[in-house]
């Protein structure tokens, strides 16, 4: 984002079209006679250019200091301008310097009537400074004359800020005062606001205000609310409480110490660390938290979200997206039309040995996606898994589990599996109408899970630089499991030892031509441990666009899976079947002692309902 203190607003002044409802507009009663650095009739403190007719702007320099205190505040009302806000140097006297400079496109004599019309007031009270700037109506012979204003602006370092301009930037550096900065269709960049002790009776350190612009403010000591129309949110550091919504933008949050609401309609929300509870919506965008000490409640219209580790109660909702929770320490609610929901729950253990326990009843519910839940060894549960319609393969758990089935009386309906684990505890259900479920122990896919973190952790870290923060370093609180050692090249050969010689001559013919081997969707798709469906974009749908994508695939000896080859499909579903793919992690192949790739042919069916 380009800097503010390199910006000018534009405002074409047309004859009674300019607003006049300035909150707060000063009058010369309000300041001290000497307070004033320049007169309206009088305005430039420097030398004013002169207007000449070849020139292709005319402008003038309106500066001046005043004399103030250590935390006070300077309050500045304009129709029109950026502004750009500085500390004072380190051990200087507490004053605030301002210069004002104001351009405009037109010529000759109307130049300097325009100029010499412009109102700018400044001047001294009991609570700080007050600056007001206004751009007076002209005649109707200066309707296509257009103005630029900036005000450049050095305060001492704890001062607090009141701006309010109708059109412009705002931009601020490292100040230790409280900061309300409101624009009506400019951005608004701000570097750290407020210090330690600093106390506001319930108000807020810093209020953001924009009707269009994006914002972006470093670090916040206290609370922050922040609010777009439509334009994006980046917050750095917030120890307090934080309040940010859009109309429409991406909302991205690095830190928040205290309580945290983020909402918008349609753009992503990332949080990269919490400390207490976080409530977020966004009515498509993808949700992505990192580590949350607390509870969360998320709801999206329509995106994926993806959690590293929350420790408290967490209730998380998808239109049709899929759902990833790679550490959830409470209990969970989890929701999702039509997307896959993968899970690993894992409360804190209690002082001393035992069972651990959920502290309420959880469930996971997709209306057509797979369920993937991976549990410890210990948990004190009551298992409830049902799929609605489906075979006795829908659901798969871990044999230790024991877990008793009930099966479908004609073999094709409704599938139950229940289980008393470690004595029982809080229920854990699992719902799904037409997809599979799956039930393992944590240490069943330790590699795939310490994938899935990383990966959410770069994904985050990549947002957090592209905007200029620091990328932050995740600590789990939790211990993870040791990854059990595969299966040794011994047993793999004992395993393939009894397969036909015919299979085996032509699997080695293909290994040696292609470096991998084939085999059909069905088989390929059951080496897949976390899988989320593709998500139908919306504007294909409104476009009425659907039909068939086939993809050639890879399976990697790592358990990745790489598209290798388009073989048919609109490029809008391509690049969505794509998008999940890339995601998908697996159980390697092994032959013969060796790991090898698999190659398949897979076909996604995007139709509209």
């Amino acid at each position: 984002m380009d800097s503010i203190s390199d910006r000018r607003s534009s405002f074409r002044a047309r004859h009674g079209a300019l607003r006049w409802t300035l909150a707060g507009i000063l009058s010369v009663a309000q300041f001290s006679p000497a307070a004033f650095a320049a007169d309206p009739k009088q305005p430039s403190a420097l030398p004013e250019k002169a207007a000449d007719p070849g020139a292709a702007r005319t402008s003038i320099f309106r500066s001046g200091v005043l004399e103030t205190k250590e935390g006070l505040t300077l309050r500045l009302v304009a129709d029109l301008g950026s502004v750009n806000i500085m500390p004072i140097q380190a051990g200087s006297s507490p004053v605030v310097r301002y210069t004002v400079h104001v351009e405009t496109d037109a010529r000759g004599a109307a130049a300097a009537q325009l100029l010499k019309n412009y109102s700018l007031k400044a001047g001294t009270s009991s609570t700080g400074v007050e600056i007001a700037g206004q751009l007076f109506p002209q005649g109707a012979h200066y309707t296509n004359a257009q103005f630029w204003v900036q005000f450049e602006i050095a305060v001492p370092r704890n001062y607090n800020l009141e701006v309010n301009t109708d059109a412009g930037d705002i931009a601020t550096g490292d100040l230790g005062g409280a900061a309300v900065l409101k624009t009506q269709g400019g951005n608004i960049i701000a570097g750290k606001i407020g210090r330690a002790g600093l106390a506001l009776h319930g108000r807020p350190v810093a209020k953001l205000e924009t009707e269009g612009g994006h914002i972006k403010v470093l670090d916040v000591a206290g609370d922050l609310t922040a609010f777009t129309a439509g334009g994006h949110i980046n917050a750095g550091n917030i120890s307090g409480d934080a309040s940010l919504h859009s109309g429409g933008g991406h909302i991205r949050a690095r830190q928040i110490g205290g309580r945290a609401d983020l909402e918008t309609a349609g753009g992503n929300i990332t949080v990269g660390q919490a400390a207490s509870f976080v409530s977020v919506h966004t009515g498509g965008g993808q949700i992505d938290f990192g580590e949350v000490k607390g509870s969360v409640r998320a709801q999206t219209g329509g995106g994926g979200i993806h959690v590293i580790y929350v420790s408290g109660p967490m209730e998380v909702e998808s239109n049709g997206g899929s759902i990833c929770l790679t550490g959830a320490s409470g209990a969970v609610q989890a929701a999702t039309s039509g997307g896959s929901i993968t899970a690993w729950i894992n409360p804190n253990a209690p002082p001393g040995s035992g069972p651990v326990r959920l502290e309420a009843p959880s469930q996971l519910a997709s209306g057509t996606g797979d369920i993937i839940v991976y549990i410890p060894r210990n948990l004190a549960v009551n298992i409830d898994a049902v799929v609605a319609n489906g075979t006795e393969q829908h659901i798969e758990a871990d044999a230790g589990l024991h877990l008793t089935m009930q099966r479908p009386p004609n073999g094709v309906g409704q599938v139950r599996a229940v289980g008393v684990l470690n004595g029982g505890g809080a229920p854990l259900k699992l719902r799904t109408t037409a997809g599979k479920i799956r039930l393992q122990y944590l240490d069943a896919q330790v590699a795939l899970r310490d994938s899935l973190i990383q990966e959410q952790q770069d994904r985050l870290n990549k947002r957090f630089v592209e905007v200029g923060f620091p990328p932050l370093s995740f600590i789990g609180p939790e211990s993870r499991p040791s990854i059990p050692p595969p299966a040794t090249p011994d047993k793999m050969e004992q395993k393939n030892s009894g397969t036909d010689w015919l299979e085996d001559f032509l699997g080695d013919l293909e290994r040696r031509f292609r470096g991998s081997i084939s085999e059909s969707q069905d088989d390929f798709l059951k080496r897949l441990t976390y899988h989320p469906d593709p998500i139908y974009p919306t504007l294909a749908q409104r476009a009425g666009i659907h039909g068939f994508v086939t993809l050639q695939v890879k399976f990697t000896k790592d358990g990745r899976v790489e598209v290798e080859k388009v073989l048919e499909g609109e490029p809008a579903l391509v690049d969505a079947a794509i998008d999940a793919v890339n995601r998908w992690r697996g159980t390697p192949a092994w032959v013969k002692g060796k790991q090898v790739e698999v190659v398949s042919t897979l076909k996604f069916d995007f139709q509209l309902r």
